[in-house]
């Protein structure tokens, strides 16, 4: 075994994490979008602005994503901005070369089933086209991970007014039920007062 003394130079290894400049830019595409700036997530956003890198998709199939994410959980006046964490992720799983196929093969058969215009055919028909293949894997794939990516991200919580978890500022008991603005205010019956 080498002693630290005895070892004259140290081999540079590139991350595989930090691709050639020239791969990267030859292999990503970029989605943008701008948040609406009344929304209560330009507040939360360093800019209005908004860009994804995808290094595994191209523009097509990122957006064709997106779209899905949008069919799949429709949530009135939700920015592009949160349903764009579903790409990220799915371009993060596409790393894998068996989940790259699973993902291509699904939006080619999600194209397929719109006579080969899935980001342009009409909201009926990209549902009735994503209903009829609930049950395939790419399917499950894609929801599963939008339930992660869409619901499990502060600017989805500053969306819904959610103000996340609280064990880290001291638990429900310290900052009650009371504050909920979230949701609809319930009935007197179904919260009675507390003794202390």
């Amino acid at each position: 075994m080498k002693q630290i003394s005895q070892i004259t130079s140290v081999p540079t290894v590139r991350r595989a994490d930090q691709p050639a400049r020239r791969q990267f830019l030859k292999g990503s595409i970029v989605l943008t979008g701008m948040l609406a700036s009344g929304s209560i997530l330009a507040t939360l956003a360093p800019s209005r602005s908004w860009a994804l890198e995808a290094q595994h998709l191209d523009k097509t199939q990122a957006n064709a994503l997106l779209l899905m994410a949008k069919r799949l959980y429709p949530n009135k006046d939700m920015p592009d901005a949160i349903y764009a964490l579903l790409v990220k992720d799915m371009d993060a799983a596409c790393a894998d070369a068996t989940t790259k196929q699973l993902v291509l093969d699904g939006i080619a058969k999600l194209n397929a089933a719109t006579q080969g215009a899935w980001a342009t055919a009409s909201e009926a028909k990209q549902v009735a086209a994503l209903k009829a293949m609930e049950s395939e894997p790419f399917f499950q794939k894609v929801r599963g991970q939008c339930i992660l990516s869409l619901y499990d991200n502060q600017l989805a919580y500053a969306h819904f007014g959610y103000e996340g978890e609280v064990w880290s500022k001291g638990g429900y008991l310290g900052r009650g039920f009371n504050d909920l603005t979230w949701l609809p205010d319930p009935p007197e019956s179904a919260s009675p007062s507390v003794k202390s």
